[in-house]
């Protein structure tokens, strides 16, 4: 894989130029229910952070999103500005990094540990990608990692819940001077982001592949999913509780 020279800004930093070529546009009304709680994969989670996929660690549940958009113990709330959500956690890292000035990482993912009455139980297995309607993992779904991702491969995302697909155009590690996090795999893609996009799903080839992360000159890079919740110590969600008993409701 070749070295990535392209310019890297940081979905979550301001993108006046890109924020003022989309507000013109109405995105078209979604058809399917939200639910409360409300299943945050693939949805905004706080500020300029998008949802990922559901994921424990044990019998925590969480939706991971990106490192770079919330610090540890940021308390992430519901639009009421009131209930919380829940509370994001450290983001991957590796414990030394041979690149100099540089952090490594395997992904650009964090995850926000939900609070207890904020977990959809019953549907931990599910993405809202918005107009693009409810996506249901599969049970045994294994989480796509670099490799297993090719030039080509079509690409979904649903940040700012503004669904977009395009295609796999590049593949590489992310190293360079502007950009002091390095990631062993970028993957680029021919789809239009902004701020507020980061942490979001990536969807390749219908399956969960990855967390939006860079804009390559207002085009989507992202890192793989798989080597992320490794990371992190996370198991993807594939079944509905998550393997998971729920407890029981008080009456």
């Amino acid at each position: 894989m070749r070295r990535s020279r392209l310019l890297i800004v940081a979905l979550a930093a301001t993108a006046v130029a890109l924020l003022a070529a989309t507000v013109a546009l109405r995105p078209p009304a979604r058809t399917t229910p939200v639910f409360d709680p409300p299943v945050l994969a693939g949805q905004q989670l706080w500020g300029f952070c998008a949802g990922g996929f559901h994921a424990r660690r044990g019998t925590t549940i969480v939706v991971t999103s990106s490192g770079h958009c919330a610090a540890p113990g940021t308390v992430a709330y519901e639009p009421d500005g009131a209930t919380v959500r829940g509370t994001f956690g450290p983001p991957a890292r590796d414990p030394e990094c041979p690149h100099a000035g540089h952090e490594c990482a395997a992904s650009d993912m964090n995850a926000l540990e939900l609070a207890a009455d904020r977990i959809p139980w019953g549907r931990l297995n599910l993405v809202d990608m918005g107009v693009g309607g409810y996506r249901e993992i599969a049970p045994g779904t294994r989480p796509l990692a670099c490799d297993d991702i090719a030039l080509g491969d079509p690409v979904e995302i649903n940040g700012r819940d503004r669904f977009r697909a395009g295609f796999v155009g590049e593949k590489g590690e992310n190293l360079n001077e502007e950009d002091l996090t390095y990631f062993p795999c970028m993957i680029a893609a021919d789809v239009q982001v902004a701020a507020g996009d980061s942490g979001g799903a990536v969807l390749v080839r219908g399956l969960p592949a990855g967390v939006s992360s860079r804009s390559f000159g207002g085009k989507l890079g992202f890192t793989p999913l798989a080597e992320g919740l490794a990371q992190l110590g996370l198991e993807l969600c594939t079944t509905p509780d998550c393997d998971l008993v729920p407890p029981v409701s008080s009456p």
